[in-house]
């Protein structure tokens, strides 16, 4: 699905990939949507059962711990870490 106007967009894709700490396989449904300005993105933000997600990569930590603030809150703690560090080496 993708959907778009002069202000936003939004798209719907599924992730298929294996989850590289615990070798299991994850597939992740995820809405994605946009606001443009001067023909570029301005926000990006993804939606995914982040439950679901969680209990596919991490197994039973992930069925007991996914629906917390806390595992939440780690998970977006370190791929922050590596998003600075991507931009770091990419001179942004």
């Amino acid at each position: 699905m993708l959907e778009e106007n002069a202000s936003g967009g939004k798209a719907h894709w599924d992730a298929y990939y294996t989850f590289s700490k615990t070798g299991r396989p994850v597939h992740n449904s995820i809405t994605a949507k946009f606001t443009f300005k001067d023909g570029l993105i301005l926000t990006h933000q993804d939606h995914f059962d982040f439950w679901r997600c969680s209990r596919q990569a991490l197994g039973i930590s992930g069925l007991l711990l996914g629906w917390t603030p806390m595992l939440r809150k780690k998970v977006q703690s370190i791929a922050a870490g590596s998003l600075r560090s991507f931009r770091a080496k990419q001179g942004g």
